[in-house]
């Protein structure tokens, strides 16, 4: 509060002028014309006290109230530091330079009466002066404070809403990122699946691998199509987010076991559930994801093996998600190599829907499984 900016050319100059003006009606008012040379004296200095307050408040304003207690001349200076003080200083310091201010003018009373009214009409006229001063200062000080505080409450929540658009865009290509892991995941291990069934069935006949390399085609071609449109949407600003593709939910089951077992995987589904309209949209889609990524580590460290797709629950409940397959009889690689990050972002993806995610290797089998919140 205490720092302030250096003062305009126009203020210093305005502030000269008003008390030069008041101070030359001071000196002409001044019937005692013996005294001349040193009311001109302290008019000069004090024409030079007034602008020096506006870079040192309390400095000026003491040096002009002392030159107040032998003449009439520094008043204006006298009363303009006052205010100065009461504006760019605390209480107490200001409180202090009044009351100084209106001692000295009592003082010099004593000895340079005023002809036109009593000490006792003067002293109050002094002290109601300095008391509107202060009170005008410290107002205008306080408006100041409230000013600023309000300019940096502004700014402070200026920061705040760019960090929490900073923040929405990278939850959004967190989003973005798990949605191109789980689509193009279960696209490549379909292509990978019908490729290995070219390669190691050089036998089947020509329409079995007519359709196969089919397949394989049509895969690869949606696996890039997927992925130009998530990069698309990566590069894209905020407000064209609302353009993306429409989510698959559990509605959209059907489909993709369909597509497993065009690629040859065995799925015995057992779907409980009657109500999936019901279902709120992030728990729906955060289930098909829960699906779909069991079907895809089924493909790749299980294949040729039963995929049990099981879920149940209804309003009110939880919706149970439970995929679980066969381990492999043996410890063979993976059929189309894992980044190890599908089921840490599936975690997430739970997570943030209101759910929990486990998994385990239990009995000769994998298990996963997922509670989500299914609001009455």
């Amino acid at each position: 509060m205490n720092d302030i900016p250096s003062p305009r050319p126009g203020a210093v100059a305005a502030v000269v002028l008003a008390v030069g003006a008041l101070t030359a009606v001071s000196v002409w008012g001044q019937g005692d014309g013996s005294l001349l040379w040193l009311d001109l004296a302290v008019a000069a200095v004090s024409l030079v006290a007034a602008p020096a307050q506006l870079w040192w408040p309390v400095p000026g304003a003491i040096a002009a109230t002392l030159l107040a207690a032998i003449s009439p001349a520094a008043t204006p200076a006298a009363t303009m530091g006052a205010l100065q003080v009461a504006q760019r200083r605390r209480f107490p310091v200001a409180a202090a330079v009044a009351v100084a201010g209106v001692a000295v003018h009592l003082v010099r009373a004593l000895w340079r009466p005023s002809s036109g009214i009593s000490l006792a009409w003067w002293s109050l006229l002094v002290a109601a002066a300095y008391g509107a001063l202060l009170g005008w200062g410290a107002l205008a000080r306080s408006r100041r404070a409230l000013l600023i505080a309000l300019r940096e409450r502004a700014l402070r929540a200026e920061a705040e809403q760019g960090r929490r658009v900073a923040e929405a865009r990278m939850a959004e290509r967190r989003t973005l990122a798990w949605e191109m892991h789980d689509v193009l995941a279960h696209r490549l291990s379909l292509v990978a699946t019908h490729a290995g069934a070219l390669e190691y069935r050089p036998d089947s006949s020509p329409e079995q691998l007519a359709r196969a390399a089919g397949v394989v085609r049509g895969g690869v071609h949606q696996a890039l199509e997927e992925l130009r449109q998530v990069i698309g949407l990566l590069r894209e600003d905020d407000e064209r987010h609302d353009e993306r593709q429409p989510q698959p939910t559990l509605a959209d089951l059907p489909r993709l076991f369909a597509e497993a077992r065009q690629a040859g995987q065995h799925v015995r589904p057992r779907d409980e559930v009657t109500d999936v309209e019901a279902l709120p949209s992030t728990v729906t889609r955060a289930a098909f994801r829960v699906v779909q990524e069991g079907l895809t580590n089924a493909r790749k460290h299980a294949p040729g093996e039963t995929v049990e797709v099981h879920l149940r629950g209804g309003p009110g409940a939880r919706l149970l998600v439970d995929v679980s397959n066969p381990l492999p009889a043996t410890d063979s690689a993976p059929l189309v190599p894992g980044s190890g990050v599908g089921l840490v972002g599936l975690t997430e993806r739970v997570r943030l829907a209101g759910g929990q995610l486990d998994h385990q290797r239990t009995k000769g089998e994998f298990r996963l499984w997922a509670w989500l919140p299914w609001p009455a």
